[in-house]
């Protein structure tokens, strides 16, 4: 069994209350391939909720997770990626599909955290635990890349 990022499963997640899914993913759900999880939900923040980004602290290794507002809400993504990594280790999850630019589940990049539009190369917080616990990861635009691993 693999996790998705709920939203790309359409389940109605992202911070603004929408989450119309990707129909590759969905389909991996729809067959029970996959299992559907949100960190963000599971750290404890509601939905709809302001945006949120990562931003890099002077004197600290790890960014920080800042929503539109000025409010820290590095915690809660803290928790929320620990979870969801309880619950990768109680499916035995070989690999993951997370949602690109989140700042959970980005894969390959991320926001800027100054709410530009901004994108810079780097992981979500949640990735970042995945990968470093061996999970391979994949965003929803890398569908060749998942069937790929699949065959593979």
């Amino acid at each position: 069994m693999i996790l998705v990022s709920a939203c790309l499963a359409g389940l109605a997640c992202r911070y603004d209350g929408s989450g119309g899914g990707v129909p590759w993913v969905r389909n991996l759900v729809a067959k029970g391939k996959a299992l559907p999880f949100c960190p963000e939900q599971l750290g404890g923040l509601p939905t709809p909720r302001e945006a949120a980004e990562q931003r890099a602290c002077p004197g600290e290794d790890l960014p920080r997770i800042f929503s539109r507002s000025g409010e820290d809400l590095t915690e809660a993504y803290r928790r929320g990626a620990a979870e969801g990594l309880r619950l990768a280790r109680l499916v035995k999850t070989p690999a993951a599909v997370l949602k690109e630019r989140s700042p959970s589940c980005g894969v390959r990049c991320i926001y800027n955290g100054r709410f530009d539009g901004t994108l810079l190369a780097g992981e979500g917080m949640t990735a970042r635990l995945f990968r470093e616990a061996g999970i391979t990861l994949f965003s929803e635009e890398e569908e060749a890349l998942w069937l790929a691993f699949v065959k593979g």
